[in-house]
């Protein structure tokens, strides 16, 4: 009996016309399934202390690489963020060029109050692969960060990431910038 093994498809198949899915396409939904899993373990509460929480620059760039490395145009993010600083909810504040996107202070006051958040830790990416903060991002993060201060909102941390790597993510706060 001559039984032959085929190589099992990196990418899944659509089992009614038998075709290989869009690489990229699956690629997304396996990072979408990966946030989605951080997020509920950030987000769960009886979690054990540290892995639950996003009280490290370790465990901040590690999750905001995952959700940001592979956008080609820029996107602002806003992690809110409850007393323990577990994740309330992770929100696309806007998406933008390849080079800017539009961020609203008065929009992120808005969703951290209705959200109920104490902190918050900022997020964007920069497609150019540079991960060092331009003028615009450090005033942008004043402007935020006097904003929520006046109604007792924390923020942690700015991260901006910049390739696949945790170590391309550049944080305001390991650089004493907030």
């Amino acid at each position: 009996m001559n039984t032959t093994h085929q190589p099992l498809p990196i990418y899944p198949t659509d089992p009614t016309r038998g075709l290989e899915l869009d690489a990229k396409a699956a690629d997304d939904a396996t990072i979408e399934r990966a946030l989605a899993i951080l997020a509920r373990r950030m987000a769960h509460r009886t979690a054990v202390a540290e892995s639950s929480q996003f009280n490290s620059v370790n465990a901040t760039r590690a999750y905001l690489t995952l959700a940001l490395a592979e956008l080609e145009h820029e996107e602002f993010h806003i992690l809110f963020l409850n007393t323990q600083h577990r994740l309330i909810h992770h929100d696309c504040h806007s998406k933008g060029t390849i080079d800017s996107a539009s961020v609203y202070r008065r929009e992120v006051v808005k969703n951290a109050l209705a959200h109920n958040a104490t902190a918050v830790i900022l997020a964007h990416n920069h497609p150019s692969g540079h991960s060092g903060p331009s003028e615009s991002d450090k005033h942008i993060t004043r402007l935020i960060q006097g904003a929520l201060g006046l109604v007792d909102i924390r923020v942690l941390d700015h991260v901006i990431v910049a390739g696949p790597q945790p170590s391309n993510a550049y944080s305001f706060a390991e650089a004493g910038l907030l």
